[in-house]
């Protein structure tokens, strides 16, 4: 009865939910089995324990602080382009690892613009590999995503309690105590957890600025296991504390992110009395636009000179890299639609938790396992580009499912009692009712989906032999070979194919929206 009572058929999306916790859980099975043979920890890799909570810590503690004043700056300003800088908050999130990483050297590399400003002075130049390093980075990606998300908690308190605050008399540093301290109270353990689970899991950043065994993280250890030692064993040893680690970080953001709200209110325009110093907000929303934007206008200045004197691998690359985020984001949707269906249609709870398996677990430690399943019975070399896609696309399936989970349920929400009594399909419901209505969330996902899979530079490194490579591992190549000219160019390749892969299917699903 309740089955008929529903306007779409979640069985498509308890069946993806069930392939998607089969690849996951069999592959951490698969890691869990094969550590039992190992020899246990070593020096090395406690030593890899420890610098991967280290620079978690710090890189979490340090975009967190550094967050606040801006988000407060973004908060209390109104100014023209404030709209554009906070859409720029969320490039990083979409950028390239390893585009990223090289803008970063050539900024603040030992050859980098800063260091040749302090020679200018007569001062060293800066060293950027190690701990600092690897933490700078963390920094950059994570520093805009804090600040989107105390940002946020910010717009959600009341426009009322500042208006009521300033009717009081209450100072910049009264209204502060009285009305932001509870927020960030609040706030702030759970945007810490966030980015603790984010650095935990980095692996680009330890492998390109580690700079040496005292800089190795769990994911570089996994990755190092398998290419100089091949011990498996040992690889899947590190994988079951990486996902332990994991876990429990998600499972501690978990917790902090159920907070009490900040009340309700009118919905009013927020309105600030308190402004303060001007030129306090106006040094932190200059010096985060300077830092964001430096590391990428290097990478456009140094690449144009080198993208039109590309070698023909580099360009093969792309080729893989555009393939692979194709399939990848192929394969996300044929996931995404039917368990966001699924979940939209009633009490599915399982199927919403088995998309957010991809966060509890890293690339790395989902690739380990599929090299152990795959080897008795393959080469694993030569499943190396579908078993890239297929692992992006499980990353990418938890934030598509925040995106398209709120429309599925809205739609049917609306339009589910009169499916229903006018008789129509289920399938017809979903081709004719259903898809349409979602097309700028699908559209959404799957431009965030390939701009992911793009820039990935995770599973292809365990799999991928010198004469396969997709676009960021090809640039990594060209880096450790010295060829930062080519690399550059590669860079800006890559830059402009991930926002123009977002851009083009972001746009395409909302094209009908100025017509």
């Amino acid at each position: 009865m309740a089955e008929r009572a529903q306007p779409v058929s979640p069985w498509p999306g308890i069946g993806a939910a069930a392939l998607v916790a089969a690849l996951i859980l069999g592959t951490l099975a698969a890691v869990a089995l094969r550590a039992e043979t190992s020899g246990g920890f070593t020096p090395a890799d406690w030593a890899a324990l420890r610098f991967t909570l280290t620079q978690a810590t710090l890189s979490a503690l340090f975009s967190v602080v550094l967050a606040v004043p801006v988000a407060r700056a973004l908060a209390r300003r109104r100014f023209p382009g404030r709209r554009a800088l906070i859409a720029l908050l969320g490039a990083p999130f979409i950028l390239p690892v390893i585009v990223a990483i090289l803008g970063l050297l050539q900024v603040f590399g030992r050859s980098g613009w800063i260091s040749d400003i302090l020679g200018i002075f007569g001062l060293p130049p800066i060293r950027i590999y190690g701990l600092h390093g690897v933490v700078l980075a963390h920094v950059f990606f994570n520093l805009p995503l804090a600040t989107r998300l105390v940002l946020q908690a910010w717009q959600e308190i009341p426009a009322e309690r500042f208006r009521l605050a300033a009717q009081l008399g209450c100072n910049g540093m009264a209204m502060f105590r009285l009305i932001e301290m509870p927020m960030l109270k609040r706030t702030l353990p759970g945007v810490l957890a966030v980015i603790f689970a984010i650095c935990l899991t980095s692996f680009a950043v330890a492998l390109t600025l580690g700079g040496g065994p005292r800089a190795t993280t769990i994911e570089l250890a996994i990755y190092q296991a398998f290419t100089y030692d091949f011990d498996l064993g040992r690889a899947a040893l590190l994988s079951a504390l990486q996902l332990a680690l994991t876990a429990a970080t998600a499972l501690v953001a978990l917790k902090f992110s159920r907070g009490d709200g900040f009340g309700t209110g009118l919905h009013r325009a927020l309105r600030r009395w308190d402004g303060g110093a001007p030129t306090i907000d106006v040094f932190w929303i200059v010096a985060a636009a300077v830092f964001l934007l430096l590391p990428l206008a290097s990478v456009v200045i140094s690449g144009v000179a080198g993208l039109f004197d590309l070698p023909a691998i580099v360009f093969r690359a792309a080729l893989i890299s555009v393939l692979v985020a194709a399939a990848s984001t192929a394969v996300l949707l044929l996931l995404a639609l039917p368990m966001a269906t699924a979940v939209a249609s009633g009490r599915y709870g399982l199927v919403e938790l088995s998309g957010i398996l991809g966060l509890a677990a890293s690339p790395l430690v989902i690739g380990t396992g599929l090299f152990i399943l795959i080897r008795p019975l393959a080469n694993p070399t030569t499943l190396a580009l579908p078993v890239t896609a297929l692992v992006n696309a499980a990353m990418a399936l938890p934030f598509a499912l925040r995106i398209l989970v709120p429309a599925a349920r809205d739609i049917t929400a609306r339009h589910g009692r009169l499916a229903l009594s006018l008789d129509m399909t289920k399938w017809t419901f979903f081709t004719r009712i259903l898809l349409p209505r979602m097309r700028p969330q699908i559209s959404f996902a799957a431009g965030l989906g390939a701009a992911l899979s793009m820039g990935d530079l995770g599973v292809i490194a365990l799999f991928a032999d010198p004469q396969i490579a997709t676009l960021p591992l090809q640039i990594y190549r060209l880096m450790g070979a010295y060829q930062m000219q080519a690399a550059a160019g590669g860079a800006l390749l890559l830059l402009l194919l991930s926002m123009g892969a977002f851009w083009l299917l972001d746009r395409g699903g909302r094209w009908h929206a100025e017509a």
